[in-house]
């Protein structure tokens, strides 16, 4: 009676609508089975773990029983095992650890190779993606341009970023819907910052008072408004710690260049290394630069739309468009002067988005370009870098192939599906890819400060940044599958009974793809070889150009301060007394730079409709002597020749611009004043080294004096000099610190971008020939192995170690010889592309060729010789007593 009253034990069910999901997808073949297998398997889970733990692995094993994990079948007994299992997965990770550890030389070159590959690739991206994300700072960089100006001049295009002054208040008023700020600039420049006894040369902008607020500047005291009080200035962060260390610097007051007293009215956050304004340590009021520099104000006052001497930046109003505004504002000059229609100018709008990418315009064609080749080059080296380790896997995953022909073969005799071998030997390429993976952050982090330092970059590892962890790892997986891609098929499609028997044969084809593969990688590598060599010899063809002077020992001082120009002639005295130095003079611009160029010149023959355009050099009378002139006619500037005022020096390129003959007292007008030519002298390059030489006048002016050039004396060392020099300095301008640079060092810097480029080339290449030269090694491994009973009889039949090790080696280079073949037109195609760019440049000699080949086969010769010679030199007695 009472058990009839007791209730039976309830029996665990799964959930329903798991059940029903399995009802709706599996094939109705085999559904009766399975679903009877995954209840006994819900009964297990139940009384070993609970209803929780059986709840979700019944979930997971519906799951994995669904198409496509698992494929109909046309008979209801030819039920298949699930693809993804748990115990199936671990197994699958667990065979590949055991054959890398068991492999353990071919694993490191797997593994090894993969990283390299992998960080050179990830180093390349975050570089692309500093160069992509250039500006990005600025809250407002897709509304900001730069107001520019473009022209046709004697069939050459151009544009330019320098400015009339009256265009600031056209735009204000007249276009005042098109925009939401109109910021004038000065250039930046150093400046002379003191307060009290802390003096410092600084780097900044006299500026438009809406700058702070256009920037978005992050104020870290103050309000973006501060620049509106015409005495103020603003600080950025590690300018405001210099000088005042811990104080508080808001209202202190800063004297500017030892003539303007200013006072801190803000401090902003230091801008990030990649953006335009980067240099700009302190924005000081545009008002301020107006009221003080006559020659500005009188460009504001009496409308000077010829005189182009500042820069411009603009916000587009939020429904105003670019090339629509461009369009707008293209006529704005030739409306107030209609002799530069002569010219085609035209104002437009650069976009922010573009200033660090395209800031070049082609001479011919007007067209844009600039950084945005590199970032496509580098895009593809990395490419190709990563392409290379994965062909390393790719190789030596088939080449050891038929090692595990047998492995193979039983597994599909006991039932495993082609699916299930391909998803083992994906396993292995990503258990590979993801070891590859942990090894190249390492990499990664170690290389990145020396990458910064060549590249001229500030990256930083990006450690909690949960983007770059998914990317890494979804980099890893989409390397893994598709480095494990053709081993996967490859292996998978052997034919078991072929194998079991020991009549499988790879064929003679089977090696073809390793060796296509090969060809490949050597094909990358040699094209990197070659353009690494052509960089550097144009490089060294600019370097090698004569330069006109002597940069040795001469050095430049900024005339930034009242004093300096008060007491030019005091200090000149003063200094060559000291004997430090040889000889001082003035100049409008340093021997390495052409910051001027002017037309308006008229002389005897010039074509009526002959449009010119003269670099305008002022210098003082000491000027030749001090930079070393090099005088083709005529002489120099003298001070025993009155006339000289109204003299004239001409460079080797004028004379032939201008069609002169016997140029030497002949009259030139500019500007309507006569000017006597007294000498030429031959081209000095101030400008692109890789660039011709610009047509170049030079006048006595002492009014345009904006660098003090002095040349030491060679008979005294470079620090005794200085020291003698910078006493002198102090003397005669005691509140400005002593500020100088080398002329040879600021020549240097005009290589710097090729250089760059030349030293991250050949990095990449020698890092791509390592790459090769890994899988190559491992190449040269399996080849001696495959073959070392084929050496053993060779060597009973007498075959010399020399014989043996050409038998081996020939195979390789003769790859390496087609993959020269395939790269030679491809590196010509390419670099004669690049070089159009310089117009002093070198022709590519075949002598290039001929070495880079050279080098590719001895390496390849050093590579395999090891595998091949140890190979030969084995005792054949060893590799023969099995048969």
């Amino acid at each position: 009676m009472n058990s009839f009253n007791n209730p039976l034990p309830e029996t665990p069910k799964p959930p329903q609508w798991i059940k029903q999901l399995l009802g709706w997808f599996h094939p109705d073949e085999t559904l009766e089975e399975v679903e009877g297998d995954l209840d006994e398997l819900y009964k297990y889970w139940y009384t070993r773990s609970g209803k929780f733990s059986a709840n979700v692995h019944y979930f997971i094993d519906v799951v994995s029983v669904l198409p496509p994990f698992v494929r109909r079948r046309s008979t209801k007994h030819a039920y298949s095992t699930p693809l993804l299992s748990q115990t199936m997965l671990r197994n699958y990770f667990k065979i590949a650890f055991r054959n890398l550890t068991r492999n353990r030389g071919y694993s490191f070159i797997n593994i090894f190779g993969l990283a390299t590959g992998m960080a050179v690739a990830m180093l390349i991206g975050l570089w692309v993606y500093d160069e992509l994300t250039y500006n990005t700072y600025y809250q407002n960089h897709n509304r900001i341009a730069k107001v520019m100006q473009s022209f046709t001049f004697n069939g050459e295009s151009g544009a330019g970023e320098y400015m009339p002054a009256p265009l600031i208040e056209e735009l204000r008023t007249v276009y005042k819907d098109d925009f939401t700020y109109v910021v004038p600039s000065s250039w930046t420049g150093e400046h002379i910052m003191a307060y009290k006894d802390n003096k410092f040369m600084k780097t900044g902008n006299y500026i438009g008072p809406q700058a702070p607020e256009m920037l978005s500047l992050k104020m870290l005291s103050g309000t973006h408004a501060g620049l509106k009080d015409p005495s103020s200035i603003l600080l950025s962060e590690s300018v405001a710690k210099a000088l005042f260390g811990e104080e508080d610097p808001m209202g202190k007051i800063v004297k500017l260049d030892n003539r303007l007293n200013v006072k801190v009215t803000g401090v902003y956050e230091d801008m990030p290394f990649n953006t335009e304004f980067k240099d700009i340590t302190f924005m000081a009021p545009w008002d301020l630069y107006v009221s003080t520099q006559g020659w500005v104000k009188r460009a504001i006052d009496n409308a000077e739309w010829e005189n182009n001497s500042w820069q411009l930046l603009a916000q587009i109003a939020p429904k105003a468009d670019f090339n629509k505004v461009s369009e707008k504002i293209k006529d704005i000059k030739i409306r107030h002067n209609p002799e530069l229609a002569n010219f085609k100018i035209k104002v437009f709008l650069h976009p922010m988005s573009d200033w660090h990418l395209y800031s070049e315009w082609d001479k011919k064609t007007g067209k844009q370009g600039g950084r945005i080749q590199f970032v496509w080059l580098f895009s593809i080296i990395g490419i190709f870098v990563l392409l290379l380790a994965c062909i390393n896997f790719m190789n030596l995953a088939t080449a050891r192939s038929e090692k595990r022909a047998k492995e193979v073969g039983i597994r599909k005799s006991i039932g495993s599906m082609r699916s299930q071998l391909i998803g083992q030997f994906f396993g292995e390429s990503l258990l590979v890819t993801l070891v590859a993976f942990a090894i190249c952050v390492l990499l990664l982090a170690l290389a990145l400060p020396i990458f910064n330092t060549i590249a001229d970059k500030q990256m930083t590892m990006p450690w909690f940044n949960p983007v770059f962890w998914l990317a890494g790892i979804a980099f890893s997986v989409f390397t893994g599958l598709i480095a494990g891609s053709y081993p996967a098929l490859y292996l998978s499609s052997f034919d078991p009974v072929s194998v079991l028997k020991g009549t499988f044969r790879a064929g003679k084809l089977a090696s073809m793809p390793r060796k296509v593969l090969v060809v490949v990688q050597f094909t990358v590598s040699i094209t990197l070889i070659i353009g690494t060599l052509i960089v550097f010899l144009q490089i060294q063809y600019a370097k090698n150009r004569p330069v006109g002077y002597d940069r040795s020992g001469l050095i430049t001082v900024t005339m930034n301060t009242p004093e300096l120009y008060n007491n030019y002639n005091a200090l000149r005295d003063e200094l060559l007394k000291t004997g430090a130095v040889i000889d001082m003079s003035t100049s409008s611009a340093p021997a390495t730079d052409l910051n001027s160029q002017n037309g308006g010149f008229e002389w005897e023959g010039k074509d009526p409709n002959f449009r010119e355009a003269l670099g305008t050099i002022g210098v003082s009378h000491d000027f030749g002597k001090t930079v070393g002139w090099q005088f083709v006619a005529g002489r120099d500037f003298s001070r025993q020749f009155a006339s000289d005022s109204s003299g004239m020096v001409l460079n080797e390129t004028a004379i032939r611009y201008m069609g002169l003959k016997d140029p030497v007292g002949k009259t030139i007008k500019w500007r309507d004043r006569p000017f006597i030519v007294v000498g030429v002298i031959k081209d000095m390059v101030m400008e692109s080294p890789f660039s011709p030489i610009s047509p170049t006048s030079f006048m006595l002016n002492y009014g345009w004096a904006n660098v003090i050039n002095i040349k030491l004396n060679p008979t005294y060392s470079a620090r005794e000099s200085l020291a003698k020099i910078e006493t002198v300095f102090h003397k005669f301008n005691p509140g400005s610190p002593f500020d100088f640079k080398f002329t040879d060092q600021q020549y240097a810097l005009k290589f710097a971008a090729e250089e760059r480029i030349g030293t991250l080339a050949s990095i990449f290449a020698g890092l791509a020939i390592f790459i090769s030269c890994l899988g190559l090694f491992g190449m040269a491994s399996f080849v001696a192995e495959q073959r070392t009973k084929e050496i053993g009889i060779r060597k009973v039949l007498g075959a010399s170690v020399l014989n043996l090790w050409k038998l081996l080696s020939q195979d390789f280079v003769v790859l390496v010889l087609i993959a020269f073949c395939i790269a030679t037109p491809i590196a010509w195609y390419f670099l004669t592309n690049w070089l159009t760019k310089y117009e002093y440049r070198i022709e590519i000699s075949w002598w290039v060729f001929a070495i880079t080949g050279l080098g590719a086969l001895v390496i390849t010769l050093l590579t395999v010789s090891f595998q091949s010679i140890k190979a030969a030199l084995t005792n054949p007695v060893k590799s023969l007593r099995t048969e």
